[in-house]
This record gives structure tokens, sequence and C-alpha cells, in this order.
């Protein structure tokens, strides 16, 4: 098996998922073949609180430049991305495409801001969390940070990544211990592609509302270093990124963001 079908485990797409939130009211923008939320982080929450029951099973895809070159590479990722009941833009390149477009009141919406909000609204409506991936290093200070910051937040369950590819009885076996917890909310930190397509694979069979937002938990805990919010603000997180991990991060940034500029528009695709 090579490394490209190794990290993505070959997605099974349920024909028989049925989705039940219904999303005719939300605005998308297509940008390279992904259809993109156009909303804000207001808007966005009101929606998940909403129909928090009914987006049990689905999943929320976070994508950047990264993602949509992805799905302009892979069609099997092409299809995790779309099959998600949203598309969040969480990156800005992907905001000033939409605004180019048509879509003024588009927003970026990242997967560590959106993660937060969903711990801000869900003390007061009682929903819970399961945290899947990282550390368990990491998952202990998360654990202790949010009962600092959130008091009164359900936390429905934790479990580390094993960092390899799981076999069909330890996939079981973590899809019977998150849905013995009942979660309104699965986070997922395994990075991409192999969130995304965990999220994919498991649409209908995980209960509650699945969401892979890569170095949040890191970010969360301080393990990582955001970007200041002037980087943010500005565009140039991504930047910050680059800086604190290059060997991992150079090719991600220093080629798909100009190969994701050209096609979309010079080739206007």
């Amino acid at each position: 098996m090579n490394k490209s079908a190794s990290n993505k485990q070959t997605p099974v797409y349920r024909q028989e998922f049925v989705r039940k939130a219904d999303t005719s009211n939300l605005k998308t923008c297509d940008i390279l073949g992904s259809a993109i939320l156009v909303s804000n982080m207001n808007e966005l929450a009101d929606f998940i609180v909403n129909n928090i029951k009914d987006l049990s099973g689905d999943y929320i895809t976070v994508s950047a430049t990264n993602e949509i070159v992805m799905s302009l590479k892979d069609p099997d990722f092409s299809r995790c991305q779309n099959g998600g009941v949203l598309t969040i833009p969480d990156g800005a390149p992907l905001v000033t495409f939409g605004r180019k477009h048509g879509h003024s009141e588009m927003e970026r919406i990242t997967g560590p801001d959106l993660m937060l909000r969903m711990f801000e609204v869900s003390v007061a409506h009682g929903l819970s969390h399961y945290f899947y991936g990282n550390t368990q290093e990491t998952l202990d200070l998360m654990y202790e940070k949010l009962n600092k910051d959130y008091p009164g937040i359900k936390i429905a369950g934790m479990h580390p990544s094993l960092y390899r590819d799981l076999s069909p009885e330890e996939d079981a076996k973590i899809v019977d211990e998150i849905n013995s917890t009942h979660p309104d909310f699965v986070w997922f930190c395994l990075g991409a592609p192999k969130g995304p397509f965990f999220a994919a694979r498991h649409q209908g069979i995980i209960k509650g509302l699945m969401i892979s937002v890569g170095a949040a938990f890191d970010f969360y805990t301080g393990k990582i270093d955001r970007a200041p919010e002037w980087m943010q603000k500005h565009d140039l997180e991504w930047l910050y990124r680059l800086i604190q991990e290059p060997q991992r991060l150079i090719k991600r940034y220093g080629y798909n963001i100009p190969y994701f500029l050209w096609h979309a528009y010079v080739l206007k695709r």
C-alpha cells in the first residue's frame, strides 16, 4: 500500500446516510469545486446549536488552501471535502476569493475559533464534547484547562491517537467507546488528510457532530503558539506557522498557496 492510501485508509462513503439537518437557508461559494460556507461565526454557531441533534452522525469540514488543493488532486478527498454537512473557510485566501466573487458577507471561520465558540455556548445548552487524537499529555492538559475556563462544561470522553492506521478491531473499539458516551460534539486532532477522512468514513456511524480541527488542541493548551491577533487579521497566520514548523509546513505553504492562486486567478477553473 502506498503512503497516500495508508494516510486515508480508503474512505467509505455511506450511501444510506440520510442527512436530517436542513441547510437550504445556508449560502455557499464554489471555490475550485468545493462548496464553501458563506456566513460568519455567530450565524454558524446558532445553526449548530439549533440543529445539534439532527447533526449527529454528520461532519463539518474545515478547509484552507491546503484542503482545496488536495481536493483538486485527489477525487477521494474531494468527495470527503464535499460530503459533510458544511465546509467552513478556515483560510483567508478562500474568503478573499469569495468576496471577489460577490460574497461580501463571507467571513473567515477557523477550526480553533469554532471549537472555542462551541465550548462557550455548550455550557449554557448542556452540550457535551468528546476529544479524539493528539497525545495523552495534551488531552490531560485540555481536561484541566477546560474545566477551569468553562466551569460546568461536559466532557464526555477523551482518547489519544495511536499515530498509525487502526485495525478494524481497534476502529470498532474506539467507535463503541465514543458512542457509549453519547456526545454532542466529537473533535478530531488527527491532521490532514487523516482527520477529514476519519470523519467521512464514520459518517452515520459515530454519534455526535464530527469536526476535525488540526492543531487546535495544541493551540488551546499552549503547546503551540498561535499567531498574534494582528497577523491573523492581516492574513499572515500561515507565515507564523511556517516559521514555527518550517520543515513540516514548507511544502504546504510554499507550494499549495501558489498552486491555489494559479488555479483560482490565472486558470480561473
